[in-house]
């Protein structure tokens, strides 16, 4: 009985069909009397208007000698008529089928808009009106195998026959779909185009086609590898145009077999070139065909495609040639920034020159812009070339592929998709993408390297090492003149793509530079560097020039993007050229010298700069805080390293600070006193501990008398703190002198009367009665709280106040009981019993 299943689905089908066909003639006669009722109106209507309108006219322009027309016969005017009401129906056959948007057009009629104004197709009426049709020509399709397979299970027919009479269904169903494509289109319309009847015969005749072909060379051997080949990538091109005809999925379809006909070819000895020529082509004709209907389903489904069979070919060959690779990616980057979508969509924006309204700006956020169409096209191409590139890079690292040819090819990749994203304004993702995976392939190159190679001399290392890096540094700057490019064509109607490139310009370049010195760089001079951080801080602080003088605006972000990169260029070419103190020393030098270039330029990230120097200064401070190493720091107080690599940071913060006390960025203003009043502690708090302990800087507890100098120091400056707001109101100085005061306080509370406390700890006061570490310790500090405390009475809030006041009286307290104990014990106290030890800790209820 299951022998017979595949007989009924053929001759099902061939009924489905035959009623569908039934059917259409029917509708083809209804419409036809439906064109000769609207032609009679149409003539009954014109006669009756031109009668009214033309015999006044005639009258007048000719008299009475003017010859009377005899009125043209019925046959004549329900010729044209009929004519004219079949055109829209040709040119709705004619018209390409598209899946796009009103912006992909080149001077072509607006598809959007003629969509637009027809009715939406209800679901119920594309499942009522599709599904006979796609089950008509499955059953066809498999009615095709089934009859072959039928056949060959019983005897009937010899291989080669069944296969002839295969193709030959095949056929048939191809030119059926043909013949029916013709005879519907012009009397149909655009009404019953849902039910796409010729395209799914056409899919179903290719099915069949393919199929027989495939067992030809793969069941029966008939045919060899070579003529299969032929035969399959024929019959899958001439899918590809007939789909020109049929639609887009019949474009789909001729693409999958034209992918899959290289898996199905087995063959001894694998020809890259060849399979990745062909798979070009094929590429190739469906790009072209999707430019000429518009589509953007396919040419994605293309790219994708494409960008799978390298993967596959680099997992699964034994013997790999990244050349016809890289070649097949080059060539799908190249067709998709010039033949489709290609122009398209620039020329719909003015060339870069004049902002299309309906493109999103700055207002309307990343995501629209992020989101341009063809996004689809966008991502596959891109998302497809770059996961290649990273695959060369990862198998030449792993099985020994020569790493100089693999990174250039995957530079050259990475830069191809680079100029996709600079060259076409829909493509934000491709320039995305193609910084991060430059940044992200070269880390992984570098970091893991020499993986499977092994040089057969030192010499041999070195040279790949030289080359790899020049390598690598002349992709950043590949990106930089790709980002120039853009800039020059599009940033004045383009602008947050303008900041984004900017932003890669200045990032990707510097990370790339980075990357390679930290692994193959020589810590102590490196001049190939250096000359690049400042061959790049130099480019970019020109483009920067260049685009503020393109757009005046001082406030243009692209100008500030590049400029904070020319900045970190130049403190990335710095450390290259100096270590150690130097750097240290110089680097705020360097923010000084963009501050000044401030009031030549009215870029607000210029002044920020400074502060980014004081920032990395710390940073280098906090890494080493010794300036030099602690062999060569020396013993000599306040006059050695410190004093400079301390002593100069501060000074120029301070004066940075001074420069811009009249700036209109309070943010500003108040870092730059923040950081320079943080300095200027800091150097002299370091100076003191430098002294204090013989000229050795360590992690040991500090003494109390080396707090003592601390906490003074903190008294101080909030004083400072407190004149200088004061003189100049801040709320860095205010609430910074409030901060100090209160920490001071804990400081008291927490080490003087009780961690360093002379009588817990048994340090030795000193022989002189009154001049001895308690005066440093304890009266000194109650003096100090006590002026601060009247300083700011009335300047500063009154609980504020009062602590200072009470810390004084604690103070002072404290070095009265203890100078008792002093007196009494001597200079070092010994430990005590509970109660003598209670009678001198300062505590208020004890006594003397």
């Amino acid at each position: 009985m299951m022998e017979l299943l595949p007989l009924v689905v053929l001759i099902a089908g061939i009924f489905i069909l035959r009623g569908y066909n039934l059917r259409i003639k029917r509708l083809e006669m209804s419409v036809q009397e439906l064109q000769n009722a609207l032609a009679g109106r149409v003539l009954t209507a014109d006669a009756a208007e031109s009668a009214r309108v033309t015999e006044p006219a005639i009258d007048a322009a000719a008299g009475p000698a003017a010859a009377i027309q005899e009125p043209p016969t019925e046959a004549a005017i329900e010729e044209p008529a009929v004519a004219g009401i079949e055109e829209p129906a040709i040119a709705a056959r004619n018209t390409p089928d598209t899946l796009t948007d009103g912006t992909l057009t080149d001077g072509g009629p607006d598809v959007t808009a003629r969509e637009a104004s027809q009715p939406r197709e209800s679901l119920e009426s594309t499942i009522g009106a599709r599904w006979a049709v796609w089950v008509g020509g499955i059953a066809l399709a498999l009615g095709g195998i089934f009859m072959v397979k039928y056949s060959i299970e019983s005897g009937l027919l010899s291989p080669g026959v069944r296969l002839v009479l295969a193709a030959i269904f095949g056929l048939i169903l191809v030119a059926a779909g043909e013949v029916i494509r013709r005879r519907s289109a012009p009397v149909l319309g655009n009404a019953f185009q849902n039910a796409m009847i010729p395209g799914v015969l056409t899919a179903a005749g290719v099915v069949a086609l393919f199929g027989s072909t495939y067992a030809a060379h793969g069941i029966y051997g008939f045919i060899g590898p070579a003529t299969a080949f032929i035969l399959l990538g024929l019959i899958s091109l001439a899918t590809l145009a007939l789909s020109l005809l049929h639609g887009q999925a019949l474009a789909g379809l001729g693409l999958l077999a034209s992918m899959v006909t290289p898996a199905l070819i087995a063959s001894t000895a694998p020809r890259p070139w060849i399979l990745f020529g062909y798979l070009t082509l094929t590429w190739l004709a469906t790009l072209l065909a999707s430019r000429l209907r518009r589509w953007l389903i396919a040419p994605s489904f293309a790219n994708a495609l494409l960008s799978l069979w390298p993967l596959l070919y680099i997992a699964y060959s034994a013997i790999v040639d990244f050349t016809p690779v890289t070649l097949s990616m080059l060539a799908m980057i190249g067709g998709t920034i010039f033949i489709w979508p290609g122009r398209y969509q620039t020329a719909a924006m003015g060339d870069g020159a004049e902002a299309d309204p309906s493109q999103p700006t700055s207002a309307a956020g990343w995501g629209a812009f992020l989101a341009r169409p063809p996004l689809g096209m966008t991502l596959t191409a891109s998302i497809g070339a770059l996961a290649v590139s990273l695959c060369l890079l990862t198998y030449s690292l792993q099985y020994g592929y020569p790493i100089v040819d693999a990174t250039f090819m995957f530079a050259a990749i990475v830069a191809a998709v680079a100029a996709f994203g600079a060259g076409r304004p829909h493509a934000g993702w491709a320039a995305i993408l193609s910084a991060v995976v430059a940044v992200v392939g070269m880390l992984g190159v570098l970091t893991n390297w020499i993986a499977g190679v092994e040089p057969n001399s030192a010499d041999g290392i070195v040279t790949m090492q030289s080359m790899v890096l020049y390598e690598a540094l002349g992709l950043g700057a590949i990106l930089v003149l790709i980002g120039a490019f853009f800039l020059r064509r599009f940033a004045e109607g383009e602008k947050p793509f303008a900041a984004l490139w900017s932003l890669i310009m200045a990032a990707a370049p510097l990370a790339i530079a980075t990357i390679t010195f930290v692994n193959f760089g020589n810590w102590t001079l490196d001049w190939l560097h250096g000359l690049y951080g400042i061959g790049l801080g130099i480019t970019l602080m020109a483009l920067a020039e260049w685009q503020y003088r393109r757009s005046g605006e001082g406030l243009d972000l692209p100008t500030n993007i590049l400029a904070a990169g020319s900045f970190g260029a130049m403190v990335f070419a710095l450390h290259m050229f100096a270590h150690h103190a130097a750097p240290t020393i110089l680097l705020p030098v360097l923010g000084i010298a963009y501050l000044l270039a401030g009031r030549m330029r009215d870029w607000p990230v210029l002044p920020w700069t400074m502060v980014a120097a004081l920032v990395i200064t710390m940073a280098r401070i906090a890494w080493q805080p010794t300036i030099v190493d602690p062999s060569e720091l020396g013993t000599t107080p306040v006059f050695n390293m410190l004093l400079a690599g301390y002593g100069i940071p501060a000074a120029l913060a301070a004066w940075a600070a001074f420069t811009v006390r009249r700036s209109a960025s309070v943010r500003l203003r108040n870092a730059l006193q923040a950081l320079a009043s943080f300095l200027v502690l800091l150097t002299i708090a370091i100076l003191v501990r430098h002294a204090m302990n013989g000229g050795v800087l360590n992690d040991a507890a500090p003494t109390l008398g080396e707090q003592s100098i601390y906490t003074l120091l903190a008294i101080g400056a909030s004083a400072t703190l407190m004149a200088l707001d004061l003189s100049a109101a801040s709320p860095v100085f205010r609430y910074g002198s409030m901060a100090l005061g209160t920490l001071s306080v804990i400081l008291i509370l927490t080490l003087h009367l009780l961690g360093l406390n002379p009588f817990i700890t048994g340090e030795s006061t000193g022989r002189i009665p009154l001049f001895n570490l308690l005066l440093l310790g304890y009266l000194m500090p109650a003096a100090a709280y006590g002026g601060l405390a009247l300083y700011a009475r009335s300047r500063r809030p009154l609980p504020y106040v009062s602590m200072l006041a009470v810390a004084g009286a604690v103070m002072a307290f404290a070095w009265a009981t203890l100078s008792v104990r002093r007196l009494w014990q001597g200079n070092i106290f010994p430990s005590g019993t509970a109660s003598s030890r209670a009678n001198s800790i300062p505590i208020p209820s004890s006594g003397c």
